[in-house]
């Protein structure tokens, strides 16, 4: 009997960039496969600006063929408006790949940051030097991409606890 390797998609949303990262998982080892930033036009009207976004994680997500998504939490800052902009590209980051039939996941930004440094405060350089270490072939090429990776990586680590506990629910149920 073969096992196959889990195909994971991270996606860390922004209304300009919008960051991915896909591994490959088979038991503890990881992989890196790719990563990149999906972007929109500043000058065009909201909703073409979300349209740009699903368009181009739709082209990732088909490039791809990721058997999972996860998707990083919005944090909520002081400027409502700009939380409201994020929340909009998080739900295109959650639609595209329903719409692919994947089951996606969703992780606090504290939790990816305490997956991978071990600290629910880590600062962003912390965060995308482990991610090099954790996938010694991925070069990011922004700060959106690490991030993503971060989010795959986080997936990849709570995956089966996830899974376990959806297990325990249904026989509740």
């Amino acid at each position: 009997m073969s096992i196959q390797a889990i195909r994971i998609l991270g996606i860390d949303p922004g209304l300009r960039n919008t960051g991915w990262g896909v591994v490959d998982t088979l038991g503890s080892r990881l992989s890196f496969v790719a990563c990149g930033s999906v972007h929109s036009d500043g000058k065009l009207t909201l909703a073409d600006r979300l349209r740009q976004l699903h368009e181009q994680l739709a082209e990732v997500i088909h490039a791809h063929q990721p058997d999972e998504c996860a998707v990083e939490e919005t944090f909520v800052n002081k400027d409502a408006r700009a939380t409201l902009k994020l929340g909009h590209a998080r739900g295109i980051a959650l639609l595209a790949p329903a719409q692919a039939g994947l089951s996606v996941a969703e992780y606090a930004p504290n939790l990816v940051k305490k997956t991978i440094v071990g600290a629910g405060h880590a600062e962003k350089d912390q965060i995308h030097m482990m991610v090099r270490v954790l996938l010694p072939r991925c070069d990011p090429q922004s700060a959106d991409a690490a991030d993503a990776l971060a989010v795959a990586l986080t997936h990849a680590q709570h995956r089966g606890a996830r899974a376990l506990e959806a297990a325990v629910l249904a026989r509740a149920r």
